[in-house]
């Protein structure tokens, strides 16, 4: 079990401790909903967790099914919201995968499913829509 403390500090601003490791992280408001935007929003948070959780995941899989760590990856996410009721409606995740090895058809959908398949992926609500664009290189 994993517990963060969370401290509200004023602002619209809050910091969050990693009760393990020590680790903080500020959240802030986003400019369009009353803050600064001086650091993630919580909804950012979602949104970046999505994306490193893919990654998390195929850097597992690579090492258990491919016997490799030499997999290069990136990615960018965007997080598109409403506004009646405030919420994240889509995620447009793009995932670049480099490898030393050409990867064939078949390899390529498993990774998908594997990313579609994260933990945080299968947590959100099926009323946020998530359009994965994967590249593959080597």
């Amino acid at each position: 079990m994993t517990h963060i403390n969370v401290n509200y500090q004023n602002g619209f601003r809050t910091l969050c401790i990693h009760n393990k490791s020590g680790k903080e992280l500020i959240t802030d408001a986003p400019v369009d909903n009353n803050g600064k935007g001086e650091s993630f929003s919580p909804t950012d948070l979602l949104a970046a967790g999505l994306l490193s959780c893919m990654m998390t995941i195929l850097g597992i899989r690579f090492k258990q099914h491919f016997e490799t760590e030499a997999v290069q990856m990136s990615g960018e996410v965007r997080k598109i919201m409403t506004n009646q009721p405030r919420k994240i409606a889509s995620l447009e995740v793009e995932l670049q995968i480099s490898t030393d090895e050409p990867l064939s058809s078949s390899d390529q959908e498993q990774i998908r499913l594997w990313a579609e398949t994260c933990p945080v992926a299968l947590s959100l609500s099926e009323e946020i829509t998530v359009e994965l664009s994967m590249t593959f290189d080597s």
